[in-house]
Parts: C-alpha cells; sequence; structure tokens
C-alpha cells in the first residue's frame, strides 16, 4: 500500500519583521568590520568634516568609533537617519546623478541592526547637542549629550546577537588589515582632509589636510613612490584622469598596491585593472603588478554608482572610452619620464664587493706570472712587481672580456646622462661613466627596448612600418586556428612590416620582415607571434595584443647578450637610451640599467 504524500509547507505570503527585513540589508551592506567602517567614514566626508578621527578596538570586531567636524544633527534628522532609505544625499529622484559617496539610506539602519549603535551629533545650524543608542535594531535610550559640533557615532559588538554570521568573520588581525585599507584609500581620495586612525589604543597612521596628491598618495602607500614615480595628466572631453604611477620597475609580487576611484570613489572595477594591466603590458613580468593610484573624473551621468549596495562596482555609459583613456594617459605619463630605472645595485652584490679573500694565496717571488691583465709585457715587471700581480690573478676572477680603444674621440661625459661607454664586461654589460657616477647597461635589455619602440613608432605613422622583402617567401607551417588568428591580424600586422598571406588550411607565406628584424628567423617570429595572439585570445583588444606581439618582435632583433660591442656600438646605443621612451627598463620590466653615484663608489671603498 503506498504512503500518502508528505504536508507540502504553508505558501502563505506574509510581510516581514522590521527587524528581519534591516538584517537581510546589512547582509548586502555590512559584510564585515570595515564595511561598516567605510560607510561612516563616507557619510563624514559627505558631512563637510575637514578632520576626521577613527578608533577600533580587536580590528573593529569590539569598536568602531568615528569622529567628524561636519555639519552635525539634529535630534529629529538623527532618529530618521536611523530609518531605511532616509538620505539627505539625495535631494530630488534623479539618482543617476548622485554626486555624494553614500545616498542609498541603508548605512546606519543596517548597521544598528546587527550591532549597538551610539549616535552624538551637534548640529551647527541649532548648536544643540543630541544622543540616541540602539542595539541591534532596539533603541535604548536618547537623550542631551555633550561635544563640539560634529557627530560621532560608536559601533559595538558587531553581530554580537547573530552568532551565524558572526563566527564567518575573520581574526582580529585580518580585520585590522580590511580597515587600515579602507581608511588608507578614502584618506588618499581626499587630500584636503586630515585622518587619524587609532587601533587597541595606538595611532597607527595620521595625516594632515592640505597635502598635495601626490605626496598624500606616497605618505599612504610607500615613501619611495615619491622618486619612483610619475604623475598622470589627461583630460578628452569631461573626463579626465589624474594620479601617481610607478615606474615599471619599482612593482609589487600583488596587485594590492593600486587604487582606482572614480568621481573621488574607491572601487575595484575590472575593467580599469584591465586597463592598468594592458598599459604595463610590454613593461612588467607577467607575474609583478605596478604600484599607483589613479583618479577618474566623469560627468556623473556617464557612470551607474548604484550597481551594488557597497558601491565598489561602477558601470560605465562608455567602457571603451575609460579603457583607452587609462591606456593613453599611462603610457604617456611613463613615455615622458620612465627613462631612469627605479632599481638600486642589489645589496648582497653590493656587499661582495667589499668581502675579502676567503683564503690567503701563496706565491713565490719571481714565479711565472699567470693571468697578467693590466701589462702587455710581463717581464717588464720588477720582482716586486711580478708578486703583486700574481697575488692579484689569483684573488680575482679573470676577466671574460677587455676595454677597447676609441677609433673617435670621446665624447665628454658632462654631456650626457648615461655617460660615455668606457668598456664592456662579459660582452653582456656596457660600463660607462657619467659626470656623476658609473652606469652598467645591460646591452641585450637595453636594444630589446629601443626595437620595441622604433617599430611601435613606425605602427603608429602614416604610413607602414620599413619592411625587408624576402628574396625567397618562406612557407611556416603553423596549426590552422593559428593560421586563422594570423590572417585576422595580418593587415594590422602589415603596419609594423610583417607581411603574411595564408598559405594553404596550416601554414602561411611570410613576404617582408620588419626592417629593424631582417637578420631574424621568419619561422621562429611567426610562430612566436601566433602563440601571443593564442595566449591572449578575445581578452585584449587588438592594439593592445599587437603590442604584446611587437614585445615578442622585438626580442627577435635585439643584441644578444655575448655579443661583443665597439665603442661606436657602445655609444650609439646610450645616445638612443637617452631619447627614447621607457628606455629605464626592458620590455619584462626588468631595468636596463643602474648607476652608482660618486658618493656609493667611495663608500665601497671607505672614502666616506
Amino acid at each position: 500500500m503506498s504512503q500518502p504524500p508528505p504536508a507540502l509547507p504553508s505558501r502563505t505570503i506574509r510581510r516581514l519583521p522590521e527587524t528581519l527585513v534591516n538584517r537581510i540589508a546589512a547582509g548586502e551592506v555590512v559584510e564585515r568590520p570595515a564595511s561598516a567602517l567605510k560607510e561612516l567614514v563616507e557619510n563624514a566626508i559627505d558631512a563637510g568634516a575637514s578632520a576626521i578621527t577613527v578608533r577600533l578596538g580587536e580590528g573593529g570586531l569590539a569598536l568602531i568609533e568615528v569622529t567628524d567636524d561636519g555639519c552635525g544633527m539634529r535630534a529629529d534628522e538623527i532618529a530618521l537617519a536611523l530609518e531605511r532609505h532616509a538620505t539627505s544625499k539625495l535631494p530630488d529622484e534623479a539618482i543617476e546623478l548622485v554626486a555624494t559617496l553614500g545616498f542609498r539610506g541603508e548605512a546606519l539602519p543596517s548597521i544598528a541592526s546587527v550591532a549597538r549603535v551610539t549616535i552624538e551629533s551637534r548640529s551647527r545650524e541649532t548648536g544643540e547637542a543630541w544622543k540616541r543608542v540602539v542595539d541591534h535594531g532596539a533603541l535604548l535610550s536618547e537623550g542631551p549629550a555633550a561635544l563640539p559640533p560634529g557627530t560621532r557615532v560608536r559601533v559595538e559588538d558587531l553581530f554580537g546577537k547573530i552568532p551565524a554570521r558572526r563566527k564567518f568573520l575573520r581574526s582580529p588581525r585580518s580585520e585590522w588589515a580590511a580597515s587600515l585599507d579602507v581608511v588608507r584609500r578614502l584618506a588618499m581620495a581626499r587630500p584636503d582632509i586630515g585622518f587619524t586612525l587609532e587601533h587597541d589604543g595606538r595611532r597607527a597612521l595620521q595625516v594632515q589636510p592640505g597635502d598635495s596628491l601626490e605626496a598624500r598618495v606616497a605618505l599612504l602607500v610607500a615613501r619611495e613612490l615619491k622618486d619612483n614615480a610619475v604623475a598622470v595628466d589627461l583630460e578628452r572631453g569631461e573626463y579626465r584622469l589624474g594620479g601617481v604611477a610607478g615606474l615599471p620597475t619599482y612593482n609589487r609580487g600583488m596587485a594590492d598596491h593600486q587604487y582606482l576611484f572614480v568621481n573621488g570613489r574607491p572601487v575595484k572595477d575590472k575593467l580599469m585593472v584591465g586597463a592598468v594591466r594592458g598599459a604595463y603590458a610590454d613593461m612588467l613580468a607577467r607575474d609583478r603588478h605596478a604600484v599607483l593610484a589613479l583618479f577618474l573624473d566623469v560627468p556623473p551621468s556617464e557612470v551607474d554608482v548604484n550597481v551594488h549596495p557597497a558601491k565598489t562596482e561602477v558601470r560605465f555609459r562608455d567602457p571603451q572610452l575609460v579603457r583607452g583613456l587609462i591606456v593613453s594617459g599611462l603610457r604617456h605619463a611613463l613615455a615622458a619620464g620612465d627613462k631612469r630605472s627605479a632599481q638600486a645595485p642589489d645589496a648582497a652584490a653590493m656587499a661582495s664587493w667589499r668581502s675579502e679573500p676567503i683564503s690567503t694565496p701563496t706565491f713565490t717571488p719571481g714565479a711565472p706570472v699567470q693571468g697578467n691583465i693590466f701589462a702587455p709585457a710581463p717581464q717588464r715587471l720588477s720582482e716586486a712587481g711580478r708578486a703583486w700581480r700574481g697575488y692579484e690573478a689569483s684573488v680575482m676572477a679573470p676577466p671574460v672580456a677587455r676595454a677597447e680603444e676609441a677609433s673617435v674621440p670621446v665624447p665628454q661625459a658632462v654631456e650626457h646622462p648615461l655617460g660615455v661607454a668606457r668598456g664592456q664586461v662579459a660582452n653582456t654589460y656596457i660600463v660607462a661613466e657619467a659626470a656623476d657616477g658609473l652606469v652598467l647597461v645591460d646591452q641585450h635589455a637595453a636594444h630589446e627596448r629601443l626595437v620595441l619602440e622604433r617599430l611601435r613608432a613606425a605602427g603608429a605613422g602614416a604610413g607602414e612600418a620599413p619592411s625587408q622583402a624576402l628574396l625567397i617567401p618562406e612557407v611556416v607551417e603553423v596549426e590552422e586556428l593559428a593560421a586563422d588568428r594570423l590572417e585576422d591580424a595580418a593587415p594590422k600586422l602589415a603596419r609594423f612590416g610583417l607581411l603574411l598571406e595564408r598559405f594553404g588550411p596550416a601554414a602561411m607565406l611570410v613576404r617582408a620582415v620588419p626592417a629593424a628584424l631582417a637578420k631574424g628567423d621568419p619561422a621562429a617570429l611567426v610562430n612566436d607571434v601566433a602563440d601571443d595572439l593564442a595566449r591572449h585570445g578575445d581578452a585584449l583588444l587588438l592594439e593592445e595584443k599587437l603590442d604584446l606581439v611587437l614585445a615578442t618582435m622585438a626580442c627577435h632583433g635585439s643584441v644578444r647578450a655575448g655579443r661583443q660591442l665597439s665603442v661606436p656600438e657602445m655609444n650609439a646605443l646610450l645616445r638612443e637610451m637617452e631619447v627614447t621612451p621607457r628606455s629605464g627598463q626592458c620590455n619584462h620590466g626588468r631595468p636596463t640599467w643602474v648607476k652608482l653615484a660618486h658618493g656609493d663608489i667611495e663608500k665601497l671603498f671607505g672614502r666616506k
């Protein structure tokens, strides 16, 4: 006999209690202490504060207190602020034209539904101060208060009565890190406001109002950024991009030092992150990330900041314009100021210069000298001189290259920032003397950058780049999908001097290569270009794909490590570096040159 079906649960629709509605809303707005802190600090900024003080306990789990000197609130406004969707920041229904950070009217009631909240405020209009205390949605008390003009909001015992949410919070240390990041981003966006942050009674951050944008960013991100960054400033119609961009050689292993703002609002936008990656594509290694702070100002009608309650995501009406503005702005700024390198000589390598020999060699006066590199005729040395040269040869590594006499007069070092070539070490590094120190240049890395910029400049011109026609066109066999990609990109590649034609289902015919790569291997070049096009897929615009392809092409046409250069060739390389954009780093983000100032050299030898 079959069992009767189980009774279905009641499907009656009912209205949820107000306290439960607020807790559900809090799940979107208040995910962790840092979320509540962000809303409170944004309210203080919107109130016109010139100084904001934040106090945290246990990373915000025990206490969040935000005090400002803004306009303040009256007693009736405090009560209204704790109701859902009540706000003073949206005077009419034009939500697409919002110009404030907070505007949804959800933050305070959401926080008050999951914590104990004390609001004290003194209005600048009436001069009266009032206090209201709410515990997880229930009003506990209210009455007069005593405080200077402004507002103080105190949040305690976050999620104290909601253990299901409390147990998913991280450790106090992790919550403190997230809260610090929130304050740092908001302080960066408003250099006209002073910020003070205290954690468990210890002052962790303090900035004064009136800083310049560059100074505020360097103070909050890293002090070294001040000397290793360029200013970004570009306008296109009503769109404006400003900020600070770190040199490619000043990079990090994680992208947590990229700060992006839209109309003063900190955001984490995939479009902007992708544009930053594209702008640095040929200047950074794939596992390294730029350090920067970018501020994008757009008309409020051209951006939707109401995508998510947390307001960290935005949506642009013209995303391609925004992407192009960021890529162009960053590349223009880096091209104008990044001929310098941010990396100093490695500390361990510098220390090895001062190391004493591990063992004391023995030598016999008058014995034959081996490895004498200074005197062309050893027999002319005195007995003492032979002894000294023998000792020196035993403790110094033998050179693998030599300095070459110049056939023409060497120019004065004071005339050139990178100096003049004095020799070549290991057939890889150029040694140059500048007016203010010693310059070491990685010849392959430097020439790789120069070839890339030549290719890029040629492709940006009105006509096509110079190309070298092959006497016998070469057939390169590739996979059919790779041939399809190459065929689609062929018109663009022709602008840079690489002329390709489809030659059957799985082959390409190479008729010409860029003049700068005339001595390269066409088959290897085409295969690498095909691999690059496949690797980047449809995620990048064709122009950005071609920039990455050009980096591969440039590597094929560069001077290799191990090739001996003449003095004129070395000086020609130095002169071209001085006038080429982005010559401070190669296409993979490594520095192309380092400099030892005279003072550093004197310290090496104990003269200072």
